[in-house]
């Protein structure tokens, strides 16, 4: 049988990486989208060759248009065809309250998580599309609990941005559901990643751990797991669906 293909954004560290190196496992080629960090994308490359799939690395600012498109076409010169798209990529900027915030943060939030995201989808779903030629294929969205917890006095801007992805997600849904595409979001809760030292606070997890019912963090490879199902067959009937994968939270 052969392999699928999935492009991953934002696969070299954390959700990403981990989403990568499990559909690795179970079957996908992956192409591997990552910004700054090559060594953490070259790591994940040869893990997903150690289980025998093929690996493309795509270096690509998501928040550049032209880039996406560069990303695309490098994508679509190595694959004969793109299944599956984990739309993962995104940032998020140190805690500050909105009366803090300035234009120039919201832009740069916006433009990686919001268009970026949109951008991604849009060229997924022109090559899956089987009104288009293609043989369809399964998107998942990574969002946020943030996106329904508002993140007060942390980052209302990054949680705004998640919520659009929420929307995208299902008013996407329902206008590719005729051309053989699934598109479903999973909304992560405190997950033991790196985003949280980006977000200005290391020990965030760590800290938020009587807040969660079940009293622990959950783990990139447990989101992982989620992105594997919503992808493969067995949610074949699934789609416009929005995930927690955030202990209750």
């Amino acid at each position: 049988m052969s392999r699928k293909t999935v492009l991953v954004t934002g696969a070299s560290a954390g959700i990403g990486a981990a989403s990568a190196r499990l559909l690795a496992a179970n079957g996908y080629d992956v192409a591997i989208g990552y910004n700054s960090d090559r060594a953490g994308a070259e790591a994940v490359a040869a893990d997903v060759e150690a289980a025998g799939g093929k690996a493309l690395l795509l270096k690509a600012d998501v928040g550049n248009p032209a880039e996406i498109e560069q990303m695309f076409n490098t994508l679509t010169a190595t694959f004969p065809r793109l299944d599956a798209l984990v739309n993962n990529a995104g940032i998020v900027a140190p805690q500050a309250t909105v009366a803090e915030m300035e234009a120039e943060r919201l832009t740069q939030i916006f433009q990686v998580n919001v268009i970026g995201a949109f951008l991604v989808a849009r060229n997924a779903v022109r090559l899956m599309s089987t009104d288009s030629g293609g043989a369809g294929g399964a998107i998942v969205n990574i969002s946020s609990v943030a996106a329904r917890l508002a993140s007060p006095n942390l980052y209302v801007d990054y949680a705004a941005s998640k919520a659009a992805i929420d929307t995208l997600t299902q008013g996407l849904s329902i206008e590719v559901a005729t051309q053989g595409i699934r598109v479903n979001a999973i909304r992560p809760g405190i997950i033991e990643t790196d985003i949280h030292a980006k977000g200005g606070e290391p020990e965030r997890a760590a800290r938020m751990v009587p807040m969660i019912p079940m009293r622990r963090t959950g783990s990139a490879q447990e989101v992982a797991e989620a992105v594997l199902w919503l992808l493969s067959d067995a949610a074949s009937y699934v789609t416009g669906s929005i995930m927690d994968v955030s202990g209750g939270r």
